[in-house]
């Protein structure tokens, strides 16, 4: 198939999948992955997707986790982070062990087991925040918990997988200095990217910054304001592929880095003088306005969807696979939404402060399984041969009910946690 025949499919089905949501008043998420699996077993989509797509798929999700990043602030990300290692350690370790122990007496094998449950432990961030975001909660305290919680959780599956897959695969053994080095890379990676944020990024510094050649110099103010600011828009989705790739140097997938160029930008780095504004951007608060609407755009109606209807199109199944698999995937599914929402809801209410309300919600918005899941899985079943078809066709459909789990389950709670927030963190 040729790629733009692809994409002309995809994007008609994000159209039917908009309007799907509408009628049913469920996110479009649920209905982008749904529709590309239909799409893919009717054999109207490939099941392996050309290079085109791949790329422009990345290229979405880049898109969508930056732009929630360009919602949040900086300092609530930071002070969550106190309230959110709870939500991510208990919220990690359950799931892992409840996944090792079903994986374990399904297949008996220990390496199976271990990349099963990497794979289960790291959370969708961006599924669920796209879901929150359809819910009016991408603001809330519960969505920054759970932002917080699952980037830390990230680097402790990236950290796992490092170590776990030489192991499994037979290549290495245990090592500290290659333990240490891991951590060392991801602790190094976010203070690089908030020292940026919080010295080099804002257009007034101040202090011995300021006396920096070049640095002390120029800023994000100098990068917004190319050609009287008519360009923002472009400077601002550079820096979000600028740091992804960063992220990728440092062994994270470049959603995550996108995400931290969000969160460190500010709306006040948009509050520059009349006279070095473009015509089509009068005032400053146009200026910022006018650039948020391009990135979301960009991120949930052209380009991020398609990663969407790409992660559902992976799913190809076969009758006597399906029937042989499923009550696996369903044992293994509920075992993890039990255990999953049950551990984080508890963490969150006794080591977050949250009330029951509102932990139950973080609960559901730990549920869903995309990125980094989908990487640890492509690395066990296709880089190294440690899943078989089997094991691996049991963990994408878990993954894909999980996913489901999450706009379902959010959407049901929401009148819920509504209610008993009375508007205060809603």
């Amino acid at each position: 198939m040729h790629p733009l025949v692809h994409l002309a499919i995809i994007w008609t089905s994000v159209f039917v999948a908009v309007v799907a949501a509408k009628k049913s008043r469920l996110t479009p998420v649920l209905y982008f992955m749904f529709i590309g699996f239909a799409l893919a077993n009717a054999g109207i989509l490939p099941e392996e997707s050309g290079p085109f797509i791949r790329e422009f798929a990345e290229l979405g999700i880049i898109f969508v986790m930056f732009a929630l990043g360009f919602e949040e602030t900086t300092d609530n990300f930071l002070k969550s982070i106190k309230k959110s290692w709870g939500i991510a350690f208990f919220g990690a370790i359950a799931p892992f062990g409840i996944t090792y122990f079903i994986v374990y007496q399904i297949w008996s094998d220990t390496n199976i087991a271990l990349m099963s449950s990497l794979a289960m432990t790291a959370t969708a961030v961006s599924l669920t925040m796209v879901s929150l975001r359809s819910a009016g909660l991408h603001t809330s305290a519960v969505a920054t918990r759970i932002m917080t919680s699952a980037v830390l959780d990230d680097i402790g599956a990236l950290v796992m997988v490092a170590i776990v897959v030489p192991i499994a695969a037979g290549d290495g053994s245990l090592s500290a200095a290659g333990i240490a080095f891991t951590v060392g890379k991801a602790m190094l990676f976010f203070i690089v990217v908030t020292a940026v944020g919080a010295w080099i990024f804002p257009h007034r510094l101040k202090g011995w910054i300021s006396r920096v050649p070049f640095v002390g110099d120029y800023g994000v103010k100098q990068l917004l304001t190319v050609d009287g600011g008519k360009h923002a828009a472009l400077a601002i989705l550079l820096l979000a592929l600028v740091v992804g790739l960063i992220a990728v140097k440092f062994g994270f997938h470049p959603a995550v880095g996108a995400y931290m160029a969000g969160l460190i930008l500010k709306e006040e780095y948009f509050d520059l003088p009349q006279d070095e504004l473009a015509d089509s951007m009068p005032t400053a608060s146009n200026a910022y306005l006018e650039t948020k609407t391009i990135v979301d755009s960009a991120a949930f109606s052209w380009i991020g969807p398609v990663f969407f209807v790409d992660l559902g199109a992976k799913l190809i199944f076969d009758l006597d696979t399906l029937i042989r698999i499923f009550p696996y995937a369903a044992i293994l599914t509920i075992g993890i939404i039990l255990f999953q929402v049950s551990s984080a809801s508890i963490a969150a209410r006794f080591t977050g402060g949250m009330n029951w309300p509102a932990s139950l919600m973080i609960g559901f918005g730990m549920l869903g399984r995309a990125e980094l899941a989908f990487v640890v899985i492509d690395i066990a079943y296709v880089q190294h041969s440690i899943l078989h078809a089997d094991a691996f066709f049991t963990l994408m459909i878990t993954a894909f009910f999980l996913n489901v789990a999450v706009p379902l389950s959010i959407g049901w709670w929401r009148p819920y946690y509504l209610s008993a927030m009375s508007g205060d963190d809603a």
